[in-house]
């Protein structure tokens, strides 16, 4: 590739060819040609959102109201309810009653739900 440079000398002006180099890396061709080989992608669908139902709200109130971080417990709590679509009573333990709840873990293996 050649780039003409034009250069100020005494008020005589000249055109000089300077010579570039480019790198190319590896993926620049296929970065280059990706919209060739691959169709477009439509757009994925948008999450439903389901709101928990006025029983959820009200177990995990019961189940969070000793808790040193009410909010942070109650939306846990809730998102346990909407999956497993119940609540052990009490605010702690009992978890026999509702397996679902108590086998859900985080990434880390801590239980998720309080």
């Amino acid at each position: 590739m050649t780039i003409f440079a034009h250069q100020l000398d005494q008020n005589l002006i000249c055109k000089k060819r300077v010579a570039v180099r480019t790198y190319k890396s590896p993926i620049h061709g296929y970065l280059q040609n990706s919209h060739l080989s691959s169709s477009p992608r439509p757009h994925p669908r948008p999450r439903s959102i389901q709101r928990r139902s006025p029983d959820c709200d009200a177990a995990c109130g019961a189940r969070c109201e000793l808790s040193s971080r009410p909010r942070l417990c109650k939306r846990a709590c809730g998102t346990c309810c909407a999956r497993c679509d119940c609540v052990p009573a009490g605010t702690s333990g009992n978890y026999d009653a509702c397996p679902c709840y108590a086998n859900m873990t985080t990434h880390g293996g801590k239980h998720k739900c309080p």
